[in-house]
């Protein structure tokens, strides 16, 4: 989860300080939420290092306020004002928990919740479950296959995902997801975690990998013990965040789920909702480490060797909770329309769909749920020095410099090593005995008089330095690289003065 660090204040050409996502993160120590003159007023950050922001009612953009941490305040008029502007205000724990999520409060409809209580008795929890993870599996089927390049993993997910449509019993269901799950997981195993090459020497080596999902630490999910697993973490927190607020929203009871086993302090139907998003959020995940490097200072390990978040990347991974709260949102309201169908009420009854608006789109003619904005892009990272530079480069002016250097002298070496081969000796020779021949059959008789070598200096050597390489490597037969030194001043044998000068534009005759 995320460690405590300053977080920086964004450069915005807006008026509010908000992103466009609408999400603000806050971090540090001495976090205050309260109401000043009518503004909310916002406090974080570490020691002298503040961040101060106010936030009238009008034009301040904010959707979800996130805070990660504990320590602090929120005023009971701060939340009445969130509540006001219809933004929502989630908690996390450092420890990668949820500890608060509320949002904009709606009447709950009695009857939806007795359907939610009783779906175990009337099969609508077998059906939802089955709905759920046959979607999720779907998902996960796609990461293997587009992302992950795994068609044998792909296939076996298939496989999985068919008896999860069959089966009979939720026990099966469960069984069946966790065989897809190890084979899901065991392809990410190997997949490789890149640095920026000025960062490698602070890396541990068990960073480098994604290894597996179980925590050495811990032996489940909890406490990450690389910066992949911390970053997954962070990601699944915020997605059932959304969901919870989504599962609030429409009036169901978030602790009463389906196939996620009762347990303390864990709202069961969030977990169970959130599943089908889950490959969406490992997509995101996997387009961003297999294109960018991470940087070492986003990361910090702690002494039992957890692996947290600081504030400068989980304010990048927090802007993605619109984009996980948009697709929970059809997600949420079709499991409230299977209980609600499963109750035996009518059609015209159907409970409301306060997240996508269906209804009242469908009314309009207009069924289809509109398109979210596309997820946050990660930063463009060198791949040398880890500073933010522009699209399409791989390295900064500097790095890239270096990196030529780097090559050119990787690319001398490689041709050292292949001019010293058997065969390439084999050439060498042949070209140097062919010259020695061609050499031996010339006769200097048939030189002109005047072509001289303080003519050939004076008169014709001036003119090749102006001549392209190939043309003097074609007109007497020798390679470009002899050609260029040629051109650079070299004095070849005689026999090749007399197409010299012809190429310049001597006659040799004259």
């Amino acid at each position: 989860m995320a460690a405590s660090s300053t977080l920086p204040q964004e450069n915005s050409p807006r008026k509010s300080p908000i992103n466009r996502t609408g999400v603000l993160t806050l971090f540090g120590y001495g976090i205050k939420i309260r109401m000043q003159a009518g503004h909310l007023e916002i406090e974080d950050g570490i020691g002298s290092e503040r961040r101060k922001l106010r936030l009238a009612r009008v034009g301040h953009g904010l959707k979800r306020l996130v805070i990660v941490g504990s320590d602090g305040f929120v005023s009971l008029a701060a939340l009445r004002w969130l509540a006001d502007q219809e933004a929502a205000f989630v908690m996390l724990g450092r420890d990668g928990t949820v500890l608060v999520s509320t949002g904009p409060v709606r009447p709950s409809d009695a009857r939806l919740r007795r359907a939610q209580a009783m779906a175990i008795q009337t099969g609508a929890a077998l059906q939802i479950t089955r709905g759920l993870l046959s979607q999720k599996l779907v998902g996960q089927e796609q990461v293997a296959r587009q992302k992950l390049l795994d068609t044998e993993t792909a296939d076996i997910i298939t496989r999985f995902r068919e008896r999860v449509r069959t089966a009979e019993t939720i026990d099966a269901i469960r069984y069946f997801e966790s065989q897809a799950a190890a084979a899901y997981w065991g392809a990410w195993r190997d997949l490789p975690i890149n640095f920026p090459k000025s960062d490698l020497p602070r890396v541990p080596d068990h960073w480098r990998r994604f290894d597996t999902r179980k925590s050495p630490i811990t032996g489940s999910q909890r406490l990450a013990a690389n910066p992949a697993n911390a970053m997954l973490n962070y990601l699944y927190a915020i997605l059932e965040s959304e969901t919870r607020l989504a599962v609030a929203a429409l009036g169901l009871d978030p602790g009463l789920g389906f196939w996620h086993l009762d347990t303390p302090a864990r709202d069961s139907l969030a977990c169970d909702l959130m599943e089908p998003v889950r490959p969406n959020v490992d997509g995101f995940f996997l387009d961003w480490v297999t294109r960018e490097p991470l940087k070492r200072s986003w990361f910090v390990e702690q002494r039992d060797g957890n692996c947290r978040l600081t504030s400068s990347l989980a304010v990048e991974l927090s802007k993605t909770a619109r984009l996980w709260g948009h697709a929970v949102a059809p997600i949420a309201e079709w499991v409230a329309g299977s209980l609600w169908s499963n109750s035996r009420r009518s059609r015209c009854e159907l409970p409301p769909t306060r997240l996508t608006q269906q209804h009242k789109r469908e009314g309009k003619g207009v069924p289809s749920f509109p398109t979210v904005e596309r997820a946050p892009k990660p930063q463009i990272l060198c791949r040398g020095c880890g500073k933010t530079i522009r699209a399409g480069r791989i390295h900064c002016a500097q790095c890239a410099v270096n990196d030529a250097k780097e090559r050119l002298a990787a690319a001398a070496e490689i041709g050292r090593l292949v001019s010293h081969r058997p065969e390439a000796r084999s050439k060498q020779s042949i070209t140097r005995k062919r010259h020695a021949q061609a050499c031996s059959a010339w006769d200097a008789s048939s030189q002109p008089p005047w072509l001289t070598a303080e003519a050939y200096t004076q008169r014709i050597q001036p003119l090749l330095a102006t001549m392209p390489t190939s043309k003097i490597a074609s007109s007497i037969g020798v390679s470009r690289w002899y050609a260029t030194r040629i051109r650079e001043g070299y004095r070849p044998h005689p026999r090749h003065w007399k197409l010299l000068s012809l190429l310049v534009g001597i006659n040799p005759i004259t």
